[in-house]
């Protein structure tokens, strides 16, 4: 088993496909990383097992002893906080509230979350409602647990393609209970996501001409534009509140709007913009970088892309 505890920058990997989360702790180490990323169960159903079954004295002591360090949890795929239906909104609830208690159960690292779909009714009908339930929810569970923001691709509605709703879900939370500024609510930046979006992770814009792409590519990417990533968060003042970044490649072109995620230098990120975004002097060292790339086997993250992480980021 190789250890890596002179590693400087936190890398790290989502871990599935065990038996158990110290088995997990065990998979992260050998593929080279001093942190990652699990789901406390399956992310397709809203059932789970009370913590007492999975928060086990083997799991804490496997992770202190290894030396992986944040473990983040990620919520289910279910969640939707934007939702019309009350009834879902109330299963996002409890669901968030279980992963938020798991964290702090933990010590862990946050739990991330796609905050959901307005489903076509636009951000502003559905904002003042996704703030209150954040809100809420950070009320009725434990100080040491914090709520992660995922930006999205911005397919089908999803709250947080554009940073901005971000930036104001982060805002109006403060102002209802000082939570940023207490550590109970940040955000996570997906590269993939933001590539799908719009945001570029380089110096210089891309070309948003895609010969031999379909013309609803085309047509996405004009309508996005092209932003820059590192300028977006500098002027919305998100750098403080980033907690976590997932590091994806792309299947897709600049701007598809699709979140399909490719391991890296595989894709359609340049490299070369993804070595830039990694290392700006804004992104503070203890920020885990976390993998959830398909994996040269299509079996999830492997020690071959944390591999081409580590030579991204010059450790």
């Amino acid at each position: 088993m190789v250890f890596y505890t002179n590693m400087t920058r936190k890398v790290g990997a989502h871990i599935g496909g065990v038996e158990n989360f110290a088995a997990a702790v065990e998979k992260a180490v050998k593929m080279g990383c001093n942190a990652m990323q699990i789901f406390s169960g399956s992310p397709r159903i809203w059932q789970r097992r009370t913590l007492e079954l999975i928060v086990t004295p083997e799991f804490l002591q496997t992770r202190d002893r290894l030396g992986v360090n944040p473990v983040v949890t990620h919520a289910l795929y279910l969640v939707n906080l934007a939702s019309d239906k009350a009834e879902n909104v109330e299963k996002s609830f409890k669901s968030l509230k279980y992963e938020l208690e798991f964290d702090a159960a933990i010590g862990g690292g946050g739990v991330v979350v796609h905050v959901g779909s307005h489903q076509g009714r636009g951000w502003e009908n559905a904002r003042d409602q996704v703030i209150q339930v954040i809100a809420d929810l950070l009320k009725a569970t434990p100080a040491n647990s914090c709520f992660l923001i995922e930006n999205a691709a911005g397919q089908n509605g999803k709250v947080g393609d554009d940073l901005k709703e971000v930036a104001e879900i982060l805002e109006r939370v403060e102002q209802i209970g000082k939570y940023v500024s207490n550590g109970r609510i940040g955000w996570c930046f997906d590269t993939c996501h933001a590539h799908a979006a719009g945001y570029y992770l380089g110096e210089v814009a891309p070309d948003l001409t895609f010969t031999g792409k379909s013309e609803k590519d085309m047509k996405n990417a004009h309508r996005r534009g092209a932003l820059s990533a590192r300028a977006m968060i500098t002027e919305l003042g998100l750098w403080d509140a980033l907690k976590c970044i997932h590091v994806n490649d792309s299947k897709d072109p600049f701007g598809s709007g699709r979140d399909r995620h490719q391991n890296l230098g595989d894709g359609m990120i340049p490299q070369a913009d993804m070595k830039v975004f990694l290392n700006l002097p804004q992104l503070r060292e203890t920020v885990p970088l976390i993998l959830e790339v398909p994996g040269l086997d299509e079996e999830g993250p492997d020690a071959e892309n944390v591999q081409r992480l580590k030579g991204l980021i010059a450790l």
